[in-house]
């Protein structure tokens, strides 16, 4: 999946935080474990070592404990009953830390928030790029044969399931509802885009789209489905830079055809 969701559940970005900080409480309560465990055996040396060198054998003994490694030196009956308390608190406090850190990370929400994450850089180095906005029937076709000719296409959807096709399709996506679309256009990037083709099927938010895109980008090619010559005058005024009239064309090739088909028949 390519989506970039406007209106992300923040649920995932507290759920995250949750995680860092239930990491450090975790980290935080080995080390003290280390710590006492460094403290009690180099109270139970009874060697003739320096005071140096005992400290270093029971960190080492105690780093051991704490990562399981196993390698220890030779205790005698305190030291082997004081590494068997340390060893049971060591297991309470791995319990502990996987009860506390385990699930966290595996939500919904949590996998739109890394998500969002990915295609916030993917956005950044976007250039050059052709934003086409709605996925039905026409914006899917134009968009099919934008890629086919080699250009870079972003999708604005406002419906998550069109939204998940034209990610199925493989292409960059972008997902607001219709109330934050301006955001949506924000993070379209339109100030480096080649072009935007507006394919919505409501030619009110058409309207709307092509006014804001131009507010936002005054040079930006915008081409825009029309239904007649004064919706097509509505939206030059909005700022289209050319206004596609469907009956026109489907008229012009039906005259271009009964021509041709005039001219060769005999």
């Amino acid at each position: 999946m390519q989506i970039y969701r406007v209106d992300e559940p923040r649920l995932g970005a507290l759920r995250i935080r949750e995680w860092r900080h239930r990491a450090r409480h975790a980290l935080a309560l080995l080390l003290l474990l280390l710590l006492i465990v460094a403290t009690g055996l180099t109270l139970l040396d009874n060697s003739t070592a320096p005071l140096p060198t005992k400290v270093f054998h029971a960190l080492w003994d105690g780093v051991n404990l704490v990562t399981t490694l196993g390698d220890f030196s030779d205790f005698d009956e305190r030291q082997k009953i004081f590494m068997l308390a340390a060893m049971l608190a060591t297991m309470l406090v791995a319990a502990l830390a996987i009860s506390m850190l385990t699930g966290l990370l595996s939500g919904d929400d949590v996998m739109v928030y890394r998500e969002n994450r990915a295609m916030e850089r993917k956005l950044e180095q976007l250039s050059g790029h052709v934003v086409v906005v709605g996925f039905r029937s026409l914006g899917e076709t134009v968009a099919e044969r934008l890629r086919a000719a080699g250009e870079t296409v972003l999708v604005l959807a406002a419906d998550q399931a069109v939204a998940n096709r034209a990610s199925d399709r493989g292409h960059l996506v972008l997902l607001g509802a219709r109330d934050v679309f301006d955001d949506v256009l924000r993070r379209a990037k339109l100030e480096r885009a080649k072009a935007m083709i507006v394919t919505s099927p409501d030619m009110n938010d058409n309207l709307a789209i092509t006014l804001m895109a131009r507010t936002m980008n005054q040079s930006l090619t915008i081409v825009v489905p029309g239904e007649n010559d004064l919706r097509k005058t509505l939206l030059k005024t909005a700022g289209a830079s050319e206004v596609v009239i469907a009956d026109d064309l489907v008229a012009s090739a039906i005259v271009d055809k009964l021509t041709l088909h005039t001219k060769v028949t005999p």
